[in-house]
């Protein structure tokens, strides 16, 4: 019996510390790369795009197969009585006639006005521009990620400022009131302490809120469960971007030239030019070549079911010609129509081209800035922390006011949160500019 108790109770101790084993195992630390794979994999609109493409597919594999001739079998069974044709030997009888037919019937087209052709290049058209679509997809996914990954990183920076503004300042209450009972602190300057330590814990709770927003940008961004804990990889704080040497148009060449945007306008022009010779075609005749088999059988012939669908057996082949004459304008109107749509798609090349240049403006002109507000920042931190912390020693001896301490504070703590827009700011321009040259985003 004692055997059975201890291994039951190695049994429950193994249980119990694989409990403990797994309930702290660390949650996954993620880096922007792995936020980046994770949502091309499995963000929706990411998914749209490739069913969209996959769409884009089914209509060039649709459009080649208009090329190939159909074929459509059929049956019929029938029954008449009094004055009629038999449909078999089309004799006219006055009898009850029962009668069967079957047949194949086949067409296809020789001529359109080369709008099947037409409509097959337009369609791989189409299919070329769904896969530059999906990039684009892909790319906003992945600059939307750049974006609200710093964001978070920066609130995270605030939450840790925030919460040593607190501590400094339950420590500055601490020393109020011990002033205040021994009689040389005013009144009024302990409740400026309690006030300024109220302040800051609004600012802590208000971080600390800002962060867990940007989280849930995230887990929309990856399509992550509520629920799931998500943790996000700090940068590497020795990444030198202040003497980085930019070129304007070298950048803006090379976005031309490496972004999808543009060859998705290219391509939408060349869809609509081929859609002008698709309407074109319609003032062309159409030829078809047609043939069919048959065979039936007729209740008021004497010979047998076999014998008279051997007998009955036909075949047809021919062609159809068919010239458009007047079909109440509907050509003319769609050739008007592919043709402002070809200008319209040319303006939208033209808008697209815009729009990249002043992406490339922006982050360019944005990059400059930011260097030299990270410069001037950062100096003005260190002055900031330099008096804040002399302020701290004064209100200390007793020869600094509350009200003048607080201004210290307030004062460094602006100074350390410009810093870190400016040293955000100035990763994520960067970051953008060497996106839109094709290069990797590498933080």
């Amino acid at each position: 019996m004692k055997l059975y108790l201890m291994i039951a109770s190695l049994f429950v101790a193994s249980f119990t510390f694989a409990q403990e084993a797994s309930s702290s195992t660390p949650p996954k630390v993620w880096s922007l790369k792995d936020l980046i794979d994770y949502a091309l994999e499995n963000n929706i609109t990411v998914k749209d795009a490739t069913l969209n493409k996959n769409l884009a597919e089914v209509d060039y594999s649709k459009a080649k197969s208009s090329r190939l001739p159909n074929l459509f079998g059929s049956a019929s069974q029938n029954f008449s009585s009094g004055n009629t044709i038999d449909p078999i030997t089309s004799d006219y009888v006055t009898d009850q006639i029962n009668s069967t037919n079957v047949g194949i019937n086949s067409s296809m087209t020789l001529f359109q006005g080369n709008q099947i052709n037409n409509q097959i290049k337009q369609n791989k058209l189409l299919l070329e521009q769904s896969v530059f679509q999906e990039e684009v997809e892909k790319n906003n996914i992945v600059l939307n990620l750049l974006e609200t990954y710093l964001q978070t990183l920066y609130s995270k920076e605030s939450i840790a400022i925030a919460e040593n503004n607190l501590a400094a300042s339950e420590k500055e209450v601490l020393r109020a009131k011990a002033r205040l009972d021994a009689g040389t602190f005013a009144l009024s300057d302990y409740t400026e302490a309690q006030s300024q330590e109220a302040t800051n814990k609004y600012d802590v709770i208000a971080a600390k809120n800002d962060y867990q927003q940007y989280i849930i940008e995230l887990k929309q961004l990856l399509e992550l469960s509520p629920l799931q804990d998500l943790e996000i990889e700090t940068i590497d704080e020795n990444m030198d971007l202040v003497n980085l040497e930019l070129n304007k148009t070298t950048i803006y060449n090379k976005a031309l030239n490496f972004l999808p945007e543009i060859e998705v306008s290219n391509l939408n022009i060349a869809a609509n030019e081929k859609e002008l010779d698709i309407a074109k075609g319609g003032f062309l005749p159409t030829l078809s070549l047609i043939g069919s088999l048959g065979s039936g059988y007729t209740s008021i012939s004497d010979n047998t079911f076999s014998d008279q669908f051997d007998v009955n057996f036909n075949q047809r082949i021919g062609v159809s010609l068919n010239i458009p004459i007047f079909n109440r304008n509907q050509t003319k109107a769609a050739v008007k129509t592919a043709s402002i749509n070809i200008e319209k798609a040319q303006i939208q090349k033209q808008s697209t081209e815009k729009d990249i240049y002043k992406k490339v403006e922006t982050a360019y002109q944005n990059a400059l800035s930011a260097q030299e507000q990270v410069i001037a920042s950062e100096a003005s931190k260190t002055a900031a922390e330099q008096s804040y912390k002399l302020a701290q020693k004064k209100y200390e001896l007793g020869s600094l006011s509350t009200t003048d301490l607080v201004i210290n504070q307030n004062t460094f703590t602006n100074a350390q949160q410009n810093y870190l827009q400016a040293k955000y700011l100035n990763i994520l321009y960067h970051q953008l500019l060497q996106f839109y040259q094709g290069n990797d985003i590498k933080l």
